[in-house]
């Protein structure tokens, strides 16, 4: 199984889009965003891939009553974790959590197979020996929605192989977008 990693997306709703799309296209079957979507309008741009998007808050957490709604209703795609979220997918267990130092830390506990973060804009991808002895990967896809003067990035990940890929987007999209509005 493949998936879409993605992170502080900060309202830049093209990148964002043209992210998940892409990743749809190279065989992503799940979204894991780690924290700072903000505004949760922001993700009714996934409706259109059909993909099931699992979502926590970062610092920047805008309205969390609405994103919680958001992910409530009937059929939705989305799911809302809180600050921070366990899941299995393809038989792997995955941890997302917006801080670097929380990830390192629930990434040294042999616990997860997978440990995502966020917040720091920058894309790493480590793999991280365990207490128990064994090894886990903590994942920083950097920042999808090019904050600043950072690249806008996401990472589509194969939880069989365990293989990492990291993709850049243009930011130029966004500015095309904003001018043909």
């Amino acid at each position: 199984m493949k998936v879409c990693i993605v992170s502080d997306s900060h309202d830049h709703i093209p990148l964002l889009d043209a992210a998940v799309a892409d990743a749809k296209k190279l065989g992503a079957e799940a979204v894991l965003h780690a924290g700072d979507v903000v505004a949760p309008s922001t993700l009714h741009c996934l409706r259109k891939h059909e993909l099931p998007v699992h979502v926590i808050h970062g610092n920047n957490t805008g309205d969390l009553w609405a994103l919680g709604r958001l992910a409530s209703k009937p059929d939705s795609i989305f799911h809302y974790h809180g600050m921070d979220a366990g899941i299995e997918l393809a038989e792997k267990r995955i941890f997302i959590v917006h801080y670097p130092h929380y990830a390192h830390a629930m990434a040294s506990t042999g616990d997860w197979d997978l440990v995502i973060c966020g917040h720091s804009h920058v894309v790493s991808i480590e793999e991280k020996k365990t207490c128990s002895g064994g090894k886990a990967w903590l994942i920083n896809p950097g920042t999808t929605g090019g904050v600043g003067k950072s690249k806008a990035t996401w990472i589509l990940a194969d939880l069989e192989t365990m293989d990492f890929e990291v993709h850049e987007i243009d930011k130029a999209i966004e500015h095309q977008q904003q001018e043909s509005a």
